[in-house]
């Protein structure tokens, strides 16, 4: 059952992120395809005006722009950049390989740099994530104590929980609050709201600094804190920055603390998804378990029969669910109920069944006999004579 319902989800998602796929493509490519046909089209004429004026083939022209291009990723441009591959170039280059940002500005050209880089990076990338999935531990952490403080504070206030009690008293109240834990929602709205403030904040540095739009500093922020990494625009590439020490320094400060809230955001956005999908399946399961069931009754309506059949409960959130007993089932197709069946249905203990029948066999016998007797109900052992007794006890008192 658990192995299913598993696959159901994995294939249930897999049919929501291709539809999600393609609908992205759809509305990317009607944003965007109009405005690549335009500047396709200018970036024609102003080719066809530029070989007209210097007099100029166009296979000439052509041929220098391809080799522009293998100079450009090489990381030569025609503004003047600070150099890719100094030190502090490759510990931002390295910074974006361990991250797995990958900007893509910045790339190893030589055959022992491309495989130093496969090997760096699979422990790079295996050790930084790594140490997200150890932050978002302690951040939720964190978030924990500081909601059950602010929860304590209101039970306090409404009376509900002394002042002076803390942890560990016997009170219902507090014994509740030890296992008492933040609801998913409340953790992503919190780690959502500190993601913006620190996009904010980097945007309002980002903005006079490299002289971007403020817009294009918050999609900056949004592509490098969720590791997507185009690579169209790059902070800190220019040769020169006023207070160049403070402002790399800042920009290292805020792609760290960005990643690590949007990584910790994603794996929270990731648990809501899997508590919808979830409940999309207990919603299906339970209109095809109702059709089933429906079918079953009017079928087998008055008809015993034997078979077995069960109602499951669709997997929960986080544990899965006891599967519901053949009593339901059997209920539901009209079919006759044993008395394992009767027991489990009625939650009745077979220690006190023990206790009744030797109480039955050894003294109730003894002291209803006259009562028996005169309403006209014999004693036996077993079942049977508890039965009786309690037929007995109701025509005493009628």
């Amino acid at each position: 059952g658990r192995l299913n319902a598993d696959n159901a989800r994995f294939l249930l998602l897999a049919v929501l992120i291709v539809l999600y796929m393609l609908c992205g493509a759809a509305v990317f490519s009607a944003i965007e395809l109009p405005t690549e046909r335009e500047a396709k089209e200018r970036w024609e004429e102003r080719l066809e005006n530029f070989t007209r004026r210097h007099n100029l083939s166009r296979a000439e022209l052509r041929h220098f722009l391809r080799e522009y291009e293998a100079a450009s990723v090489a990381g030569i441009r025609v503004d003047d950049i600070r150099p890719r591959w100094d030190f502090t170039g490759a510990f931002y280059f390295v910074g974006t390989v361990v991250s797995t940002i990958g900007f893509g500005m910045t790339t190893p050209a030589t055959v022992g740099g491309k495989i130093f880089l496969i090997f760096y990076g699979l422990i790079g990338c295996a050790g930084t994530i790594l140490f997200f999935n150890l932050f978002l531990e302690r951040l939720i952490t964190v978030i924990a104590y500081i909601m059950k403080s602010c929860h304590e504070r209101q039970l306090r206030r409404k009376g509900v929980l002394p002042h002076n009690s803390r942890r560990g008293s016997g009170t219902s109240e507090v014994d509740s609050l030890a296992g008492w834990k933040p609801s998913v929602y409340y953790v992503m709205l919190i780690l959502c709201v500190a993601s913006l403030i620190i996009s904010c904040c980097a945007s309002a540095m980002y903005t006079p600094i490299e002289g971007w739009s403020y817009f294009d500093s918050l999609y900056f922020c949004f592509v490098a804190f969720s590791t997507i990494g185009f690579g169209d625009l790059v902070s800190s590439q220019n040769m020169q920055y006023e207070s160049q020490g403070l402002y790399r320094f800042g920009n290292f400060v805020f792609i760290l603390m960005g990643v690590c809230c949007i990584y910790s955001l994603f794996n929270v956005i990731s648990i809501v998804i899997k508590q919808s999908i979830n409940w999309i399946l207990k919603k299906l399961d339970c209109r095809c378990c109702h059709r089933c069931q429906r079918k079953l009754f009017r079928s087998r309506r008055n008809v015993v029969m034997p078979g077995n059949v069960r109602s499951r409960r669709n997997i929960s959130i986080e544990t899965d669910v006891v599967n519901e007993s053949d009593t339901d089932g059997r209920r539901l197709s009209g079919e006759m109920i044993s008395m394992k069946d009767f027991l489990a249905s009625n939650k009745v203990s077979l220690a006190i069944m023990q206790k009744q029948l030797s109480e039955t066999a050894n003294v109730y016998p003894r002291q209803m006999s006259s009562n028996s007797k005169q309403n006209g109900f014999s004693g036996g052992v077993g079942a049977l004579a508890i039965m009786n007794n309690r037929l007995a006890e109701t025509s005493v008192d009628r």
